[in-house]
């Protein structure tokens, strides 16, 4: 208890400095398809690290911006690790903040990016700096990864991440918690793509219409029997997204294609869906179905590792005062991809609201708190073998 409020009161007392980096990091708008955006934010969270005595290394991207890679310079041999993982691109393009300023108003900050997860980054940063300038001692060596392309699906660094978390005894995923609340995330839902491609019979509309099969129409049929498929108390939901068709209007259409976005709760559900969609038949003669796809990220399943994970937190929040709850997330994150390795605790960002959205922002007086949690969670012995 007394090393809780003593890690929560430097914070406190160094509050307006974290706004200082926070406000820093949002207006170095940072989208995930454009690259060359990523450099200036990687290259300042690559300085606050090495002002800490952090090892650091910025690997390029190929398409993306890359991702930066983090140690204390002090290996502390022998110890096991703990790995903090965030990202930091979003989905706001340049110029975002000509119509979303960031601004500070009735307790909140707002600005594109703050809340996913620009505070996270900002806690991370925080916890590390308060551990060290409070002498406290981890006995988990704290290895950082920010990534330039999770909102575009760590297209080039999932490679990274696993590596990481098949040596890591836990890890901690710093995006934002869910909703106002603040509810950790304690599972996550995996994510499939798939692709129906139909191929049809070509003919003129007015002269020949008989001697064509319409794709689109056998597209139609496709559609209903997909949405067929959806299972709401199973937690499965298959969209189709997007749907394109024919090549004029005086043309039987000979191809048509959909897209479709797939979530469940688990992978066995996971492998019943993908089945039933690559087991799609087409409903009538001279059509073929071409079909693409999978479950990209695996759920993020409530298994014990992190459960024992989930009630460390609980009790590290309990002594600040906080009584946590935890929940599911319909979205994927990197915590997906560590969750098959090690133990994962995810949403330790800053509670607020308006992930995605024009009404983003998190409250200015969770931000040394929840940076408190985390600092707790980083100094707790190891929870449970992997």
């Amino acid at each position: 208890m007394k090393t809780a409020r003593n890690i929560l009161k430097y914070l406190v007392d160094h509050e307006s400095e974290m706004q200082g980096l926070l406000k820093d990091l949002v207006r170095m708008e940072s989208p995930s398809r454009e690259p060359g955006t990523q450099k200036n934010i990687l290259a300042r969270l690559e300085s606050e690290l090495q002002k800490l005595d952090f090892l650091t290394f910025v690997m390029p991207g190929r398409k993306t911006g890359g991702y930066l890679y983090a140690r204390p310079t002090e290996k502390g041999k022998g110890k096991p690790v703990q790995l903090l993982l965030g990202h930091c691109d979003t989905v706001w393009k340049t110029q975002t903040l000509m119509e979303m300023p960031l601004l500070e108003k009735e307790g909140k900050i707002k600005g594109p990016g703050i809340y996913d997860m620009k505070a996270g980054l900002t806690q991370m940063i925080f916890a590390l700096r308060a551990i060290r300038e409070m002498e406290l001692e981890m006995t988990l060596n704290p290895v950082v990864l920010v990534n330039s392309d999770e909102e575009i699906g760590s297209i080039e660094s999932t490679s990274a991440i696993r590596k990481l978390a098949k040596i890591a005894n836990r890890a901690y995923v710093m995006e934002p918690p869910l909703g106002p609340d603040g509810n950790l995330k304690t599972a996550r839902k995996g994510l499939g793509r798939f692709t129906v491609t139909v191929h049809g019979v070509a003919a003129h509309a007015g002269l020949d219409p008989g001697k064509g099969v319409n794709a689109i129409v056998e597209l139609s049929h496709q559609v209903q029997q997909l949405y067929a498929m959806n299972d709401f108390e199973r937690g499965i939901t298959v969209n189709v997204g997007m749907i394109e068709g024919g090549i004029s209007a005086n043309v039987v259409a000979p191809e048509s294609r959909a897209v479709i976005d797939v979530r469940v709760e688990n992978m066995e559900d996971g492998d019943w869906i993908t089945n039933k969609i690559l087991g799609l038949k087409p409903s009538v003669p001279d059509i073929q179905l071409e079909i693409d796809g999978g479950i990209g990220r695996p759920p993020m399943e409530r298994n014990e590792r992190n459960q024992e994970l989930w009630k460390l937190a609980h009790a590290k929040g309990l002594a600040l005062g906080m009584d946590l709850s935890e929940g599911l997330a319909g979205g994927g994150s990197d915590g997906n991809t560590t969750s098959m390795y090690t133990a994962t605790l995810d949403g330790l960002g800053t509670p607020g609201d308006g992930a995605h959205a024009r009404h983003e922002f998190i409250y200015s007086d969770q931000l040394a708190m929840r940076t408190a949690l985390l600092s707790l969670l980083l100094l707790a012995e190891p929870t449970i073998k992997n």
